[in-house]
């Protein structure tokens, strides 16, 4: 059996009754993956469907075929469209498109409970209101401390294969924290606890604006040189937005800044491959049409304006990528008018 694949929770943990009880909320690839790693690590999982006729077909299956085929079901995880699961669960995990979470919220947020530890596992900023995906969940009426946020360089594949991984959890109770973090622990996936959850935010929302430029680049060819400066350059971009917001700048240097961007930018991830779809002539709906899943960073881009009014950042590497994708701007003249721009010290 490859590795990672297997029902069996991690030795050392509870299970059944008394275990903690997890549910997460939609039937994505990632939320596929995390709602195994709980239940592996002995936690009584409810994966929230958006159907009955769904939630039969995955508990019949015992994987999910759509999102991630191959990664069994443990014992301890049961896909589930009630809501009363909601209003009992420890920790609700949610992990839903960012355009998407604003209406999962609407339909589910009166069910939560009170108690629990609200996860948002969504990378992305809202449009509209420029919000982080943490103060959307506000908005629904949950105090910030239940609020925490995980990202990091996570690619779901390679985690639901056994693969060494590691992630951020990030919110401003410890205790809730270091909670998540024993809860998703185990011996190929490695969390680590972040008291800046703008920061961590800020950084997995970002990255993907800048692995959209990286795959334009590579797309046309301009190579290794230019990808590192674009990634180098593009860390300074979220550092100064991240930072305006008010962010800490070494959270940029964590896993949840640099490492998940070396990886968006350089990995087969959907915001790369969606830049280089580009950079071969195809526009923005054909790239989108292609792709397998949701494109956050064309999501976050939208709101590129109003975050560098709003703050007053110079951010030109993703302000040309908004242009590209949103005002046909051919990609070559966007890098063109990046390398014109006027000579400065790097550390402005």
């Amino acid at each position: 059996m490859t590795p990672g694949l297997t029902s069996s929770p991690q030795a050392g943990r509870g299970q059944g009754e008394g275990s903690a009880r997890i549910a997460v909320v939609g039937t994505t690839s990632w939320g596929t993956t995390l709602a195994a790693l709980f239940a592996r690590g002995g936690s009584n999982v409810a994966l929230m469907a958006r159907s009955v006729a769904e939630a039969d077909t995955l508990n019949a299956a015992r994987e999910n075929t759509r999102h991630r085929p191959g990664l069994r079901f443990p014992d301890l995880l049961t896909v589930t469209a009630d809501n009363e699961n909601l209003a009992t669960a420890d920790v609700i995990v949610l992990a839903v498109p960012s355009a998407a979470l604003r209406t999962n919220l609407t339909r589910l947020a009166p069910a939560f409970s009170h108690e629990a530890t609200i996860v948002s596992a969504t990378k992305g900023i809202e449009t509209d209101t420029c919000l982080r995906m943490s103060q959307v969940i506000e908005v629904f009426g949950v105090e910030p401390a239940r609020i925490l946020a995980l990202s990091g360089p996570n690619f779901a594949g390679e985690i639901a294969s056994g693969l060494p991984a590691a992630t951020v959890v990030a919110g401003v109770d410890p205790t809730r924290t270091r909670q998540v973090q024993s809860l998703l622990s185990g011996t190929t996936f490695r969390v680590y606890t972040s008291d800046d959850i703008t920061g961590v935010e800020v950084g997995g929302a970002l990255k993907n604006l800048i692995a959209i430029a990286c795959g334009m680049s590579d797309g046309l060819g301009y190579g290794e040189n230019a990808r590192a400066a674009l990634i180098t350059r593009g860390l300074a971009e979220i550092s100064r937005l991240g930072t305006a917001m008010g962010a800490k700048p070494l959270t940029f240097l964590g896993l949840a800044g640099i490492g998940d961007l070396v990886l968006s930018c350089q990995g087969a991830s959907r915001n790369r491959r969606l830049g280089l779809a580009i950079a071969q002539e195809s526009s923005l709906e054909e790239a989108l049409a292609v792709s397998e899943g949701v494109v956050e960073g064309v999501v976050t881009a939208r709101a590129i304006p109003q975050l560098v009014g709003k703050y007053d950042v110079a951010m030109p590497i993703c302000e040309g990528l908004h242009a590209v994708l949103f005002e046909d701007k051919p990609a070559v003249e966007a890098v063109r008018e990046l390398m014109a721009r006027a000579a400065r010290p790097e550390q402005d």
